[in-house]
């Protein structure tokens, strides 16, 4: 059998199964097949960019199939969402597409079942993917760039509201946001620089960050310096809001007591606490799940990070914190590249959910934060109730002093009009991170 196309479609299984996440599923079903280079990368490119495109594939398959997708045993729609992707969205000839399909259906299903997956698939290569498109995609613009570049439209919707006056942007931001996306490294400040560490990596240094380092490939888990624990897997937008919170302004002086408090897996903790080590500062990072919190420690080892597993909105933490991180819990929409199946599980409603919790911890945040301190408010989502909305709401209740973001990261452009700053895929290469800044007046 086809060894990547079997794990691609064991990845596909595992998600519609028992909404398993690809990322985590993957690289075990690598290692036990024993898959490398340039089947590793086949069978990467087959399992993520199935499960991004998956509105697209079902609309084709339910076209040809004659049914919904709802209707087709789901062992065969594994094979026909992966046949169908490879027949739209890459360069495996038409042929080999099917064959290949067909084969995976045999063994598993039986003739029969392989004679549907082969009727199915060539109808899907009777047209090219823009003929698909034109055949399905709805009328209205949004709706069908949504379709095109295989997002819900409530999302892409929400990427235009986010955009505002810019919502021309719409076709490249989920053309982006569609694309596989370079894994971004971050050097640990005191440990390594990042001239050194793209050096050791073979990778390029950052645009933004003074620590990040751009891989096209490859399994970072095997570089020295990862393994070391003196870099790390982290997007170079997260690195942005860790260094706001060091440069945001203060009124009086900076004693050194810093707060991150939804600080799991311990990706902006790490970085602040290597920051924070070099002044002689003290980082606190509070966590409200035990796995979680294990995580934050091991990323904040040996460092003056001190993790408190406790609920970030009753922490029992002494007021009077310098600088307080709240990266709140939120619907992920700003990371959809690298969470492949994740567009196609959110909703609408898990937004009203998270913003009472938004609201919740920023409101808790305020309250350990002292007079002339400055909490950052971030998401990993540009949705505008998740971002601006609950800011003011939280200046309307508090009075709290809205800087602007966007001087504390410098040499970035198109950060929006302020005084908010917003990381977007198509201009920055990062997540699309949102980014206040509020002071407690004195």
């Amino acid at each position: 059998m086809d060894a990547p196309r079997e794990v691609a479609r064991d990845v596909l299984r595992a998600v519609r199964e028992r909404d398993a996440y690809a990322n985590l599923v993957l690289p075990v079903l690598i290692r036990e097949q024993r898959l490398a280079g340039r089947d590793a990368a086949f069978a990467t490119e087959l399992a993520y960019g199935a499960c991004r495109s998956l509105g697209l594939l079902d609309a084709v398959i339910a076209d040809c199939a004659g049914r919904p997708v709802g209707e087709i045993d789901g062992p065969l729609l594994d094979v026909l969402r992966l046949g169908v992707y490879q027949l739209l969205r890459t360069r495996v000839g038409a042929h080999a597409a099917v064959d290949t399909s067909v084969d995976l259906a045999r063994t598993e299903s039986g003739p029969g079942k392989a004679g549907f997956v082969n009727a199915v698939l060539r109808r899907a290569a009777e047209r090219s993917t823009d003929e698909w498109v034109e055949r399905l995609a709805p009328r209205d613009p949004v709706g069908r760039l949504a379709f095109e570049y295989a997002h819900p439209t409530w999302i892409a919707q929400a990427f235009a509201d986010a955009l505002g006056g810019r919502a021309g942007e719409l076709g490249d931001l989920l053309a982006a946001d569609d694309e596989r996306p370079l894994v971004h490294l971050v050097a640990r400040p005191g440990d390594i620089t990042a001239e050194e560490l793209a050096l050791v990596s073979g990778g390029d240094e950052g645009r933004w960050s003074p620590y990040a380092v751009y891989l096209d490939g490859g399994d970072p888990g095997k570089l020295e310096p990862v393994r070391d624990g003196m870099a790390a897997v982290q997007d170079e937008g997260s690195q942005l809001v860790a260094l706001a919170l060091t440069r945001a302004p203060l009124l009086g002086a900076d004693t050194g007591r810093w707060l991150d408090l939804c600080a799991g897996p311990g990706g902006k903790a790490a970085l602040l606490g290597a920051l924070a080590g070099i002044d002689g500062f003290h980082i606190d990072a509070v966590e409200p799940a035990e796995h979680r919190a294990e995580l934050v420690r091991k990323s904040t080892r040996d460092l003056p990070v001190t993790v408190r597993v406790a609920d970030g909105r009753d922490s029992g933490l002494t007021p009077g914190y310098d600088r307080i991180l709240v990266d709140a819990p939120c619907t992920g929409l700003g990371a959809l590249r690298r969470r492949p199946e994740a567009r196609w599980r959110r909703t609408p409603a898990d937004v009203r959910d998270l913003t009472v919790l938004q609201r919740e911890l920023l409101t808790a945040a305020w309250d350990l934060l002292r007079p002339g301190g400055v909490v950052v408010y971030s998401t990993c989502s540009p949705h505008l109730s998740e971002t601006v909305a609950v800011v003011a709401d939280t200046i309307r209740r508090t009075g709290a002093e809205q800087l602007d973001a966007r001087p504390l990261l410098p040499g970035v452009p198109d950060l929006g009009d302020g005084p908010a700053a917003q990381l977007w895929p198509h201009r920055h290469g990062t997540d699309a991170m949102f980014v206040a800044v509020l002071r407690k007046p004195e």
